[in-house]
């Protein structure tokens, strides 16, 4: 095209992104946000492959009024870009030099106290072990305890295959970011949970449709979708007196690494049960827990002791 806009598989972001798919295992979603983020940039410069360094300054104009995360999250994918352009012959040099660099400070996750875990727990426990339990009451209370109990994200929860969940073994095989696979143990009362689920599950259209999911829907995924994940727990949290806005599937993920650690868990563990790449991502964690590590420094070095 005229204006550098290609869009067949010569399309140079459509090569960048199918590197990411093949060698780094990139997941649909991350495939996705890439995407958004050098379409952007591409409705800035036209041809975007082709921009020399004066064109790229004007996308620090252009992007001007986005937030300081949203911005270093775009020039980071137009920077891989073009490292990608220069790395594969494509052209001679990397103009991003002339992008700027903002400095963002990551968010502090979100947590929930044990106590307030505690309360959606005993409510969603108290719907379930009703007498006339709706099937919904039991598939919730077995996806929370999936949550806090073993730390999966919402898209690995919801896909969950049945054959992730072993008869015997108290782990689930569960397939992560960029097709990562890893073993996640699962509590004794997650387990319970599980049980009644299966027996329960197999009822209705929602399981004809789905059959290979553990959490079957009647929707074109198949299977229950995030964003009704996330209204059954802010539903629940409301029912259970808490602020509605401070749950969310990611929010409890937050809470069973928090806690893990509160409770003396090796960083390196968490790190596998939560199936980072990179042990930084799960540093952030370790926030939570400063008054516990100082505490420890002061009991058990040399010289905390020795002050004493």
């Amino acid at each position: 095209m005229a204006d550098g806009r290609e869009t067949g598989p010569d399309d140079p972001v459509a090569r960048f992104l199918a590197m990411l798919a093949a060698e780094r295992g990139a997941a649909a979603n991350t495939l996705a946000a890439y995407r958004r983020d050098l379409e952007a940039a591409r409705a800035v410069l036209g041809d975007l492959a082709g921009a020399d360094e004066a064109a790229v300054g004007r996308l620090a104009t252009a992007w001007s009024d986005l937030a300081a995360s949203s911005l270093a999250r775009r020039c980071s994918a137009v920077r891989q870009f073009y490292g990608f352009l220069v790395d594969e012959g494509l052209r001679d040099g990397d103009p991003s030099a002339a992008l700027p660099r903002p400095r963002t400070r990551r968010p502090l996750p979100r947590v929930l106290s044990r106590d307030d875990v505690e309360r959606m727990l005993l409510c969603a426990e108290e719907e379930a072990c009703a007498a006339d339990a709706p099937r919904e009451a039991i598939r919730l209370l077995t996806l929370l305890e999936l949550l806090y109990g073993s730390g999966l994200r919402a898209s690995e929860l919801v896909s969950l295959p049945i054959a992730a969940v072993p008869r015997d073994a108290p782990f689930l095989h569960v397939t992560g970011k960029g097709g990562q696979q890893r073993m996640v143990p699962v509590s004794t009362r997650a387990r319970a949970a599980l049980t009644r689920w299966l027996a329960v599950r197999g009822v209705g259209k929602a399981a004809a449709k789905g059959p290979r999911f553990l959490f079957p829907s009647s929707g074109a995924a198949g299977h229950l979708t995030r964003v009704r994940l996330f209204q059954l727990l802010r539903a629940l949290a409301v029912r259970a007196g808490i602020d509605p806005a401070q749950v969310s599937p990611h929010v409890l993920r937050h809470a069973f690494a928090t806690h893990l650690l509160e409770g003396g868990a090796d960083l390196r563990v968490l790190q596998t049960l939560l199936g980072h790449a990179d042990i930084a991502t799960t540093q952030i964690y370790t926030h939570v827990d400063s008054a516990r590590l100082v505490e420890l420094v002061n009991a058990r070095h040399p010289l905390g002791r020795a002050g004493r």
